[in-house]
């Protein structure tokens, strides 16, 4: 069985934060951070050494069914570029709903926003929401 690499640490959620660069990803990176927490009751949790997480479930690849392993039901991340928010696309719901979300760019399994200026901060909260409720089941 291929566990999944990227795997939850122990390391300081608010360090990370305060270190994101420049300026205003680290002033949304800390944005991000209470709305994800207020939406999810939970207190995040670094995944990797770049993912800030919260909660998990257990992960089965659709493509192949031997890389499964725990996941963050939603995360995002300040990178230097770009916010990547993850998460927000894997149910029915969150795909239907992302169109309402703003300006974005898709990858493979996240989301990518250049600033939460771009975004209605509302469907945001409701994709979180989304993801949250997933349970523990793996992706359809």
């Amino acid at each position: 069985m291929s566990e999944i690499k990227t795997q939850a640490t122990d390391a300081d959620v608010a360090a990370f934060l305060e270190a994101a660069t420049p300026q205003r990803r680290r002033d949304d990176g800390l944005a991000l951070a209470e709305i994800f927490r207020e939406v999810t009751g939970a207190e995040p949790v670094m995944w990797g050494p770049s993912m800030v997480g919260y909660g998990s479930y257990r992960y089965v690849s659709p493509s192949d069914p031997k890389r499964q392993g725990q996941w963050p039901k939603t995360a995002f991340s300040p990178r230097k570029a770009q916010l990547s928010l993850y998460g927000l696309k894997d149910l029915p719901d969150g795909a239907e709903l992302l169109p309402e979300l703003g300006k974005y760019t898709e990858g493979a399994g996240c989301v990518y926003v250049k600033k939460l200026d771009d975004i209605d901060l509302g469907v945001l909260r409701r994709l979180i929401a989304i993801a949250w409720g997933r349970g523990d089941d793996p992706l359809p």
